[in-house]
């Protein structure tokens, strides 16, 4: 990550809608894997953990530990958070041992790693048996854009192509489905829109008003609730919880496959 968008995201994590809305949705899913319960013994893993912003987040559950392959996102993190935070990329050069972790998240992450089921493979030999991958992506390769080109994404997945891909690397996938619908229509619009003007890198970033932030903050969080029930038929990006199998054919954990 190029250190201007280090240093935006460092400053918006806390509070901008894009973000707070996706720690909410990504922090429902976790405690529905956990089953509301926090112990010492579970070890959960934030890859690609930029600025730290879930670090402490992650801790409620238990030992929370982070790795980015940027030195100045893992500086960052270290004087944001008590948990461990470490220097790493996937796929070999992330530093710990197979069967380490119940929880790994990967928040819009897997699209900027040139060799995807090989990142997906080293992710769930380091879960262990039994231990859930959180994961998100940007959807749809037709929603490519200049916001892509200087994030620096490799791809933008459809549900069924992520699906194929967890489940090649031997993870069962207990939910799987598009998020941020409710804003989809006018994301899309916008993005789709910059093309008919002069192609120029630069990313979705900047100052939203209070108001508009507290409003799309609010939207996008709400699909939580919806999430619990069921799975999105479209949005901007995509979500999934895979599990490393454990002795029991149906797994574990509290997720529907929806």
């Amino acid at each position: 990550m190029q250190i201007r968008h280090l240093e935006y995201h460092d400053a918006a994590e806390a509070n901008h809608w894009w973000f707070a809305a996706r720690r909410q949705i990504v922090l429902d899913l976790i405690a529905r894997i956990l089953n509301g319960t926090a112990r010492d013994d579970i070890r959960l893993l934030d890859i690609g953990c930029g600025a730290g912003g879930m670090l402490n987040y992650l801790a409620r559950w238990g030992t929370a530990v982070g790795v980015d392959s940027s030195a100045a996102a893992v500086e960052l993190a270290r004087r944001k958070t008590d948990s461990q935070v470490l220097q790493g990329s996937l796929p070999d050069g992330v530093p710990f041992a197979d069967a380490a972790f119940d929880v790994i998240t990967l928040l819009d992450v897997v699209e900027h790693v040139q060799e995807d089921v090989g990142a997906l493979d080293r992710v769930a030999r380091m879960l262990r048996p039994g231990g859930f991958a959180v994961l998100t992506v940007p959807a749809y390769r037709f929603l490519w854009s200049e916001h892509d080109v200087v994030n620096e994404h490799k791809r933008r997945y459809t549900r069924t192509e992520l699906r194929r891909k967890l489940e090649a690397v031997g993870l069962v996938v207990r939910k799987i489905s598009y998020y941020n619908m409710f804003l989809f229509p006018p994301i899309a619009m916008v993005r789709l829109l910059r093309r008919l003007g002069p192609q120029t890198a630069r990313a979705d970033e900047g100052r939203v008003p209070p108001v508009i932030n507290a409003i799309l903050r609010t939207v996008f969080a709400s699909e939580a609730h919806l999430l619990n029930r069921t799975s999105l038929p479209f949005g901007i990006s995509v979500i999934a919880v895979a599990e490393r199998p454990a002795g029991r054919p149906d797994g574990g954990g509290n997720v529907d496959d929806a």
